[in-house]
């Protein structure tokens, strides 16, 4: 089985149990999560492999991470990622990316992300539940974050942190490749 194989199959069954375990029909985690029902039913039935935005949507909606969407062991209190085992969601063809590095539940759901964006390259975000927080810390170049419509330059070696509950992008206006590290923490579902 491929690694896409894989992932397949374990969203489908995380997304299936989680749906189950907060009580939400199909009709109810769509409305919440901005998807159709259609598409919900292709991914519990492992017959598609959705977007990333379209994951973590689902994910913000069930209140648990992409980690634990994608997760197909359910291990012990401690858990290692190898570098071969990290989620690489996003890329394009000049070598911008992000990677899923890890995540956890405590108490809402917490990602920790590796990014690189090539120079002259963007990732727009759509705004997160109300009380997440994104922590970036730029490693490499330099990240313009772009927060509800304002720009801010982080220099490397210099870290951010926003509430992320708004329209966000992470842009490279340098001449050289922007790597950052981020961590995501969202508000458990009520």
């Amino acid at each position: 089985m491929s690694d896409l194989d894989l992932l397949t199959q374990s969203l489908a069954r995380n997304v299936k149990r989680w749906r189950t375990e907060r009580g939400f029909t199909l009709d109810a985690l769509a409305a919440r999560a901005g998807v159709s029902r259609g598409m919900l039913i292709q991914i519990e039935q492992a017959r598609t492999n959705p977007s990333i935005g379209t994951v973590v949507k689902i994910g913000d909606a069930l209140g648990i991470s992409v980690t634990t969407l994608l997760d197909y062991e359910q291990g012990p209190k401690v858990r290692i990622v190898a570098p071969e085992q990290a989620v690489r969601l996003w890329h394009t063809e000049a070598g911008s990316y992000n990677r899923l590095l890890a995540g956890t539940e405590a108490p809402g759901p917490v990602e920790m992300w590796d990014w690189r964006l090539m120079p002259g390259e963007s990732s727009p975000s759509e705004p997160h539940p109300v009380g997440t927080v994104e922590l970036v810390h730029v490693t490499a170049g330099d990240l313009t974050l772009t927060v509800d419509g304002v720009a801010h330059l982080v220099p490397t070696g210099a870290s951010a942190t926003f509430e992320a509950s708004t329209e966000h992008t992470y842009s490279n206006e340098g001449d050289v490749p922007m790597e950052m590290v981020m961590a995501v923490s969202v508000p458990p579902v009520r």
